[in-house]
């Protein structure tokens, strides 16, 4: 309630028109998908007017008394299109298979890890093919992201972990002889980041047990040495991303993605992902 009335005030303040009760919950909704937590609101009160001055720009341009809900989501949808340049021209390449992206069947040794793009004023996710090869030898985990200085720190770090992990899981009695290699397909600058270990993971256990992974499934988290899943960050756009590309390949698609269970909190998800879990076309485990 005492947030409601400051929105009201900010309106009020501003020579707003005065808002519906939607109206009013889909700007508390985007005010927690700001800070990317289920839980909490954002105190950033600047983003907040700014968000109800272009509402109400659209709202006076329908001669309308109040801004609805509607207003609201279209400001939002107005944004993305203006900074979605980028976005468009990577799944244009995705649609036409330039980028290649497999969201039906299944595959040994490749998963879909998720990404985020961060270009300032918007973000966005993106899935990528992550695959791994293995074979005889004592080589063990080779990272070629790492060996060809396209990997930041903290994800070579977690390439490491995940060594560590594998070590100590199934070598305690004798010597771990393997030889492996893992890259992020057609990935041509730095990668940085943890979150994308869980998926490396499967991609090794998928290779040395030649067992497939279905492609229509998405993968994040970070693993620490115990094997234990981490949060991960942006989690929103990385789900929201995958969502998108199995729309684009395939109108009737059937997908998921698997997250950690520590980011429950954080998921404020857009309206349609909401929608197609209902329909049982695309779930989060």
């Amino acid at each position: 309630e005492l947030y409601a009335s400051k929105i009201a005030s900010i309106a009020r303040d501003n020579n707003v028109l005065p808002l519906t009760k939607k109206a009013v919950a889909k700007v508390i909704e985007y005010c927690s998908r700001i800070i990317d937590n289920a839980s909490k609101l954002s105190t950033n009160l600047s983003k907040t007017m700014d968000l109800l001055q272009e509402a109400n720009f659209i709202a006076k341009n329908k001669d309308a008394k109040y801004i609805n809900h509607t207003d609201i989501t279209s400001v939002l949808n107005n944004r993305v299109q203006r900074s979605q340049r980028i976005k468009q021209e990577i799944y244009d390449e995705i649609k036409l298979g330039t980028i290649q992206i497999q969201t039906t069947q299944s595959a040994v040794g490749q998963i879909n890890g998720l990404s985020v793009l961060d270009l300032g004023n918007h973000s966005f996710g993106t899935p990528t093919k992550i695959s791994a090869l293995t074979r005889m030898g004592r080589d063990g985990i080779v990272d070629i992201e790492r060996e060809a200085n396209l990997s930041g720190d903290i994800h070579s770090k977690g390439v490491m972990i995940l060594s560590s992990y594998l070590a100590s899981k199934y070598s305690q009695d004798f010597p771990l002889s393997l030889s492996a290699t893992l890259v992020f397909e057609q990935s041509y600058s730095m990668i940085d980041g943890d979150s994308a270990s869980l998926a490396e993971l499967y991609a090794l256990l998928s290779s040395i047990s030649n067992k497939p992974i279905k492609q229509n499934f998405a993968v994040t988290g970070s693993i620490n040495q115990n094997g234990d899943v981490q949060a991960i960050g942006g989690v929103n756009e990385k789900i929201e991303g995958f969502f998108d590309v199995c729309k684009l390949k395939d109108e009737d698609f059937n997908a998921a993605v698997i997250i950690p269970k520590s980011n429950v909190k954080n998921l404020m998800l857009k309206d349609e992902i909401i929608e197609a879990s209902k329909n049982h076309k695309f779930k989060i485990y």
